[in-house]
């Protein structure tokens, strides 16, 4: 059974830092790109962040660029969203999707091609 589970989010004001984690089981990590997304209410689901599966690729939607940073650690079959400089429209749900894709230096930024989700971690930015 696929398992993903993210943890770290909460309430923190502009301008601060928080880091999401999401650790993976049931899946062979290491073949699978990662990526984070996020929905805010009322809101459709967004692309943040995504990291290959072999890490050399990393791509992220413009808003977040030079804030976020993705990154794994295969050896502990996780992914990490570092946030800095947060804003309070980056408040929302993020959540963390593994793909199964055969190229390791591809990142998928739709949701469509994500085959497994975890449950989500709520991010709350005071302003």
């Amino acid at each position: 059974q696929v398992q993903l589970v993210e943890s770290g989010g909460g309430l923190v004001q502009a301008g601060g830092s928080l880091r999401v984690s999401c650790p993976a089981s049931g899946l062979a990590f290491s073949r699978y790109a990662m990526g984070w997304f996020r929905q805010a209410p009322g809101k459709e689901r967004e692309f943040v962040a995504g990291i290959s599966w072999s890490g050399g690729t990393t791509s992220y939607r413009s808003s977040v660029k030079g804030r976020f940073t993705i990154s794994r650690d295969n050896g502990k079959n996780t992914v990490y969203l570092q946030m800095n400089s947060l804003k309070p429209e980056d408040t929302a749900v993020y959540y963390c999707a593994a793909d199964r894709i055969s190229d390791s230096r591809r990142v998928a930024v739709s949701g469509r091609e994500y085959e497994y989700w975890g449950q989500g971690t709520q991010v709350t930015v005071s302003s």
